[in-house]
């Protein structure tokens, strides 16, 4: 496969999943900023979001003051934030529209008309009106898309790159939701086990693992057994074990004679998780370990980049 080709396809899928893991972080703290809280604590929430996300420069320098609604723009609609959910699924769309020879029509109609039907709701203002739906409608499209990608393209290259890309944004995306909480935790937030109850449950519906927290441990929430549930359960498909499972995977499908150092350093992260007790990773301390996880996950993207796709400018 071209390499032009494949980086097209790598990054529609990768901005997809970014796309609708922005949705899923603003969702859950549009739910726990109706529980009771000081002034404090909801903005200092909210800096964390931005801070996880490394925008809280982006948006100081763009809004006079922090609020919800702000920041709910900010990171929905802004088209000078490259993380924002309509910058997301415009660069996913012209990735798909660059490479639609490699997909099935279905495929480019599900990519097309969400970025149509984004710019109505955008318009309509429901984004604000009625956040909860509107980020319900944005992972809608997301699972939509992928549904018709994997019942419709063949089992080839451009479906293992498309893969390659979904599930190493979701590697990241799901290592910034888990530190948005623990970063705080870690940094003596006051602890409060009744909205402590509800954050937990709201971040667990956020990657669609509520009902799977239930069947797995079958008691009450806590936050070692979601760091638990999050990060090291094999058949959790959010966890950061089961898409590193994915990245290895795939990436064993299209190697070359380049990849070899780069499978190799997914095998390590891949590794380290499998054999890991969360037990030594909360005496680590969890926002370190995400946080060397993180820049792990940058470096292999830049890895996989150099050995198959356009190489990123220097």
């Amino acid at each position: 496969m071209l390499s032009r080709t494949a980086d097209h396809l790598f990054w529609m899928a990768r901005y997809t999943e970014r796309a609708e893991n922005t949705a899923r972080m603003l969702d859950v703290h549009v739910q726990t900023a109706m529980l009771p809280q000081t002034d404090h604590d909801a903005d200092a929430s909210w800096r964390a979001l931005l801070g996880i996300s490394e925008l809280q420069g982006a948006f100081d320098r763009k809004y006079p003051q922090l609020g919800a609604r702000e920041i709910i723009d900010f990171m929905v609609r802004d088209p000078d934030n490259p993380s924002s959910i309509v910058a997301c699924l415009t660069a996913a769309r012209e990735n798909a529209r660059a490479v639609r020879g490699a997909l099935t029509t279905e495929v480019w109609e599900i990519k097309n008309q969400t970025w149509l039907d984004l710019h109505t709701r955008l318009a309509e203002g429901r984004h604000l009106s009625d956040p909860g739906a509107f980020f319900d409608w944005v992972k809608f499209r997301s699972h939509l898309s992928r549904g018709v990608t994997l019942g419709t393209m063949l089992r080839d290259d451009a479906m293992h790159f498309i893969r390659l890309g979904t599930f190493l944004e979701r590697a990241d995306n799901t290592a910034r939701i888990l530190d948005v909480k623990f970063h705080g935790k870690e940094h003596g937030q006051e602890a409060n086990a009744e909205r402590d109850f509800y954050y937990w449950a709201a971040l667990l519906r956020s990657v669609s693992g509520f009902e799977t927290y239930r069947k797995v441990y079958r008691d009450v929430i806590t936050p070692e057994r979601v760091a638990d549930l999050l990060m090291l359960r094999p058949d959790m498909p959010r966890s950061l074990l089961c898409c590193m499972s994915e990245v290895l995977s795939n990436l064993r499908a299209v190697r070359n004679e380049l990849s070899g150092d780069t499978e190799r350093c997914a095998g390590r992260l891949h590794a380290e998780l499998q054999f890991a007790r969360i037990e030594d990773i909360l005496a680590e301390g969890l926002h370190s370990y995400l946080t060397r996880f993180l820049e792990n996950i940058y470096g292999l993207g830049n890895r996989i980049s150099r050995d198959f796709l356009v190489p990123l400018a220097a």
